[in-house]
């Protein structure tokens, strides 16, 4: 009876978890409540990012798909003038391959994770298909395969798919080798496998019998310490049954391990096939056969190098040119006869580094090429050549941000794309372009510094600890990395060598090899503040493919980090000397004396941390002397796993607060508020985090942000600005963090709230390409492939959040009743009254005060009205004084610009005419940016002038709309007095008076019409003398010159004038009207209802 009683909870209580799993249970804090604050992309495209692959339609060679190594898939249907990012929301930003459906050119397939075995790749989660051309997806399986180098789609039946998958790089296992689908998609099985370290990385068919393919497998493993990219299981396969069988093809290929292969078969003679094979410490050549791969004779030995073969090594065959072959290379290799000569590609005016092509069959001369920089076209054969700079896909590993004002500048360093440097916004109407970006230093960039209080030094770095010093004022570059003393081995410096300008004095550095060097003169000389702080090892002695290997295999450590390095240092902000330094290999090392003792932390012996973890990050807290934050990473033993850790007595104990960061995501860095001390951000691998409660709770920050790796965070102090540096699509800026300090539960559940608003800057934007003309927009004439990043909106940002939507009745019927249908109950009329009252209701509102010193109301915004935050600007200016017709709901004119000054918002609800007030005041200040050339008068004066203008042209504009107005209506007397029984002559005279008067008063409002129309001048006039004032303060914050004023004059008195003539007019008008009636003639629209008498 026991057992039974047990077996009965047993399954209770496994109903009620299933049942509770599948209820997501909504908070306050899920990521969807956060969309509202969003982030501003800056690129640059001035330099681009990894292709990996990419595809041209069959029928439309102007569309144009593009597989990015790390930044999505993106889009042209315009040869490249314009692109849009199609997979932005995907579980994937890493993308290895696109394949286009030959025979439904709208199905798109897309293979995730990078195919190259570089040391800084992400990884992929499957394969994707789209139906309509990219704007919809769905993953299709293999979410295990990691990276998948080929999709391969049978060219006559659309459901059979060939899946070349090279499995993950840091471990064993996985999904790897050949899958085939023959139901689109909906089942994969493993055709062609190997042993657990080797996948298929080549696969292409013969264009004669698609059911013959060939496959070029690899294999290969990276680990912390180094790589080797071959083994016994690399080798090329042929199968002539579609695999469901395999033969491998020997025959005059090596004997020793093989590396990576790239391959590739005849177009216009398929018996042949090409193959470019690494061999042993990275030396290959290139292999032909003649007879569908039974028998190769090599060709030379011609092999990528630079960064190494398993970079590039990929091999195209020319559709065009029999024997034409393309080996990827840092330098692309072109052969003419085969592949027994290769000559070195044009690459003048061109980023080396090339890993793709694609071909378009209407032009043997044409070639679309994807490097490290991006994505490259030549119409002349490598000639010349054409660079795209409209995608924003730069790899940034760090960042810094220096002083400057009033804006200040981003650096970072990237991906082979060197060290650059741009501002944060710019002052033009246009926003930040690619030529407001340099390059501050060459090489790979890593992890810059920037000097706090003097902008004019900054640190870059090139790779591996290549350390100098830049002077930004005359861009001189002085190389000021540590060297080993006297009688010292060489040093070991990380990749990515960590950086740190002390918190305590702005000319002291400190920089990582294997051990701690210390500057006190901006890096003129070092001295080294402790011993190896390393586990000392020889990489070559470490397992590798699951054991120790000989040195005769393929071995290639040139291209990557040295092993058993400082990763990461940070120095206590409150105690000077109380520094961090983190390791590759798993050590936390700790001094409070400036590194005349060390202690040392094994990160295994955290809770829940690997022995193996690499130290990404390490942050001594601003408030709490014994606080520090370690983030650590164990990808590169194929863990992917979130590990952030806090500890609160300086090291000893360590506690996790990865808390609900997801499963499988990395994390990179953390970064604290420097005013509120709870306030965490995080990058991770997928995305930007926060938490206002010291890592207890984190929430995901998705607004205006793709699915994108973040490996850096900076705060900007004085700005209050957040800066992430991704990996693959550029910088993006979270404008003013305050907004984050607010946070609390009791906030997220009121009503409304209205946060802290920072200072507004107050000038007028300069032009650069242009004016702020609406029929140009911010590319001024440059052409819609110019590219354009946006400034902050301009004014002041008012930021506030809804815990519910205003909802009309109509809406709220609604919701009521689907809440009864979604319960099988019926739904019945609600009655007349109900849906008239329904009817009348105006849409609700959200009203946005603003008023200045005084208290006087300059500005009414209004803004969304949807649940959860929301950001609206003011652009500082008052509300436009010119006519608004009859009829017309909304419009976003403005005035001139407010004084300089303090000023205050509140924020008000209005439902069905209720108007409710749900905040407090908020006060900010609007700041001058800048003085002239020319002393000014005093702002206010300027400001009166302004709203004497506003005045001035809102009068004027009143009297043109009535006199047009009044012209209108007498058209339309006189067609009523042609309707009515008055005697012909003394109405019909007084009306052709009348209308002559108000022709002269138009003219002298507007000037003669019929000079205007063939374009002569006419005489000055109220409305011209009106415009010559607004030239001359539309631009300017410089105030009115005499000119203007003599002029606002003039036209105030013309206005006078013409307006005591209207009154009389007008006074006549209502008389002739009087008469008309009594004369039985048709009402007017605009007068007084008339009598039944």
């Amino acid at each position: 009876m026991a057992k039974y009683i047990k077996f009965i909870s047993f399954i209770f209580f496994t109903i009620l978890f299933q049942l509770s799993a599948q209820v997501k249970t909504s908070s306050i804090w899920d990521d969807d409540n956060f969309d509202g604050l969003k982030f501003r992309s800056i690129g640059p495209a001035f330099m681009s990012g990894r292709i990996s692959d990419i595809a041209i339609h069959p029928e439309d060679e102007n569309t144009w798909y593009l597989a990015v190594g790390s930044g999505n898939v993106w889009k042209t249907v315009n040869s490249g003038v314009t692109w849009d990012p199609i997979f932005d929301d995907q579980g994937s930003y890493s993308i290895g391959c696109v394949t286009i459906d030959p025979k439904n050119p709208h199905v798109i397939w897309v293979g995730t994770g990078e195919d190259l075995g570089g040391r800084h790749f992400g990884y992929g989660d499957g394969i994707y298909r789209s139906e309509d051309g990219g704007k919809n997806w769905k993953n299709m399986g293999l979410k295990n395969s990691e990276r998948i180098s080929k999709i391969v789609i049978h060219p006559e039946n659309s459901n059979v798919i060939w899946v070349a998958s090279q499995g993950p790089l840091w471990s064993s296992g996985g999904q790897r080798g050949v899958y085939k689908t023959t139901d689109g998609g909906k089942n994969w099985k493993l055709v062609l496998k190997s042993n657990k370290w080797t996948g298929a990385t080549e696969l292409v068919l013969d264009p004669r019998n698609p059911d013959r393919i060939y496959v070029a497998m690899w294999q290969r493993h990276r680990t912390v310490a180094a790589y080797m990219g071959g083994g016994p299981g690399t080798g090329i396969y042929r199968s002539e049954d579609g695999g469901d069988s395999w033969k491998e093809l020997k025959n005059g290929l090596p004997k020793s391990n093989m590396g990576k292969i790239g391959l590739d078969i005849s177009k216009q003679e398929p018996e042949i096939l090409y193959a470019a094979i690494e061999l042993d410490r990275r030396t290959g050549g290139v292999y032909k056969s003649t007879d569908r791969g039974e028998n190769w004779t090599k060709q030379s030995d011609a092999v990528a190098g630079a960064t190494g073969p398993h970079y590039y090594q990929e091999l195209y065959a020319s559709p065009h040119h029999f024997d034409r072959l393309y080996l990827m290379d840092a330098t692309m290799q072109i052969s003419n006869d085969g592949g027994k000569t290769f000559y070195k590609m044009n690459e003048k005016n061109k980023h080396g580094d090339n890993h793709a092509i694609a071909f378009k069959p209407s032009d043997p001369d044409y070639l679309l090429v994807g490097s490290d920089g991006g994505l490259y076209e030549t119409f002349d054969h490598t000639k010349t050549w054409r660079f795209m700079a409209n995608l924003p896909l730069t790899q940034f590993y760090d960042l810094a941000l220096d002083d400057s004002e009033p804006f200040y500048n981003i650096f970072g360093g990237t991906q082979d794309n060197s060290t650059e440097g741009g501002p944060s916004r710019t002052d033009n109407w246009q926003g930040i372009q690619n030529s407001d970006w340099r390059v501050v230093l060459n090489w790979d960039g890593h992890q810059p510094a920037t000097e706090p209080g003097n902008p004019n030094i900054m640190y870059g770095q090139r790779q591996q600890g290549t350390l100098s010093r830049i002077d930004m004022i005359t861009g001189e570059i002085v190389d000021v990395q540590p060297q080993p003393r006297d009688g010292e081995v060489y040093e070991r410096f990380n990749w990515d060598a960590p950086i740190l300008v002390s918190p305590h004095k702005p000319t002291r550095l400190y920089f990582g090899s294997q051990r701690v060097w210390k500057s006190d003169n901006r890096g003129d000389s070092w001295k080294p503040i402790s011993g190896d702080l390393t586990r000392n090892q020889n990489r070559f002695d470490l397992p590798i493919m699951g054991s120790k290997k000989s040195w005769d295999n393929a071995w290639d450590v040139s291209a990557m980090s040295n092993y058993n390095t400082i990763s990461a240092i940070s120095e206590s902000p409150i105690k000077p000397g109380l520094i961090y330094a983190g390791t590759d290999d798993g050590f936390i090392n700790i001094t409070n004396n400036d590194g005349k003792s060390w202690s040392k932390v094994e990160v295994k012996k955290m809770p829940g941390v690997p022995a193996t973890a690499y130290v990404n990050d390490i942050k001594a807290d601003n408030f709490d002397v014994n606080t520090v934050y370690a983030v650590l990473d164990n990808h590169k033993y194929g863990d992917y796993q979130p590990y952030i850790y806090r500890s609160l007595d300086q090291g000893k104990t360590w506690k996790s607060i990865t808390s609900n960061l997801p499963d499988r995501t990395l994390t990179w860095r953390i970064v604290q508020d420097h005013v509120k001390k709870g306030l965490l951000f995080a990058a991770t691998e997928y995305g930007i985090y926060f938490s206002i409660n010291s890592g207890r709770n984190w929430t995901k920050l998705k607004g205006n942000v793709p699915t994108i790796s973040f490996r850096d965070l900076a705060i900007h102090k004085r700005e209050n600005d957040l800066v992430g540096a991704s990996f693959g699509r550029g910088f993006y800026v979270f404008d003013d963090i305050s907004v984050f300090r607010s946070l609390s539960n009791d906030q997220m559940n009121s009503e409304g709230t209205l946060f802290p608003v920072r200072k507004a800057w107050w000038y007028i934007p300069r032009p650069h390409l242009g004016f702020n003309d609406p029929w140009n927009g911010p590319k001024g004439t440059q052409g819609d492939n110019y590219y354009v990043a946006p400034n902050p909106p301009f004014g002041a940002v008012f930021t506030y959040h809804l815990s519910k939507t205003l909802e009309t009745k109509l809406e709220k019927r609604k919701k009521e009743e689907k809440s009864i249908l979604d319960k099988g109950k019926s739904v019945g009329f609600p009655g007349w009254d109900k849906v008239e009252s329904e009817r009348r209701e105006l849409e609700p509102q959200i009203i946005l005060e603003v008023k200045d010193k005084d208290g006087n109301t300059v500005r009414r915004l209004n803004g969304p009205v949807k649940k959860g935050f929301h950001r609206v600007a003011w652009d500082l200016r008052l509300p436009s004084p010119n006519t608004i017709a009859l009829g017309v709901e909304s419009s976003k004119a403005s005035g001139f610009l407010a004084a300089p000054g303090r000023y205050s918002v509140k924020m008000y609800s209005k439902v069905d005419g209720k108007l409710d007030e749900l905040s407090d005041s908020q006060s900010f200040d609007v700041v001058p940016l800048r003085s002239g050339a020319l002393p000014t008068d005093d702002f206010e004066n300027i400001a009166s002038f302004w709203r004497e203008y506003e005045r001035t042209v809102r009068r004027a504009s009143a009297i043109q709309t009535t006199v047009a107005n009044s012209l209108k209506k007498i058209t339309s007397m006189n067609t009523a007095l042609s309707q009515s029984t008055a005697d012909v002559g003394d109405l019909d005279r007084r009306l052709s008076t009348l209308r002559s008067s108000l022709m002269e008063m138009d003219e002298d409002l507007s000037g003669n019409r019929s000079k205007m129309g063939p374009g002569e001048k006419t005489k000055p006039t109220a409305g011209s003398r009106l415009f010559v004032v607004q030239r001359v303060i539309e631009y300017a914050t410089f105030g009115p010159t005499q000119t203007a004023k003599e002029n606002l004059m003039l036209a105030q008195k013309d206005l006078d004038k013409i307006e005591s003539q209207l009154n009389q007019n007008n006074k006549n008008l209502d008389a002739l009207s009087r008469r008309l009636e009594k004369a039985g003639a048709p009402w007017i629209e605009g007068e007084g209802i008339p009598k039944n008498n």
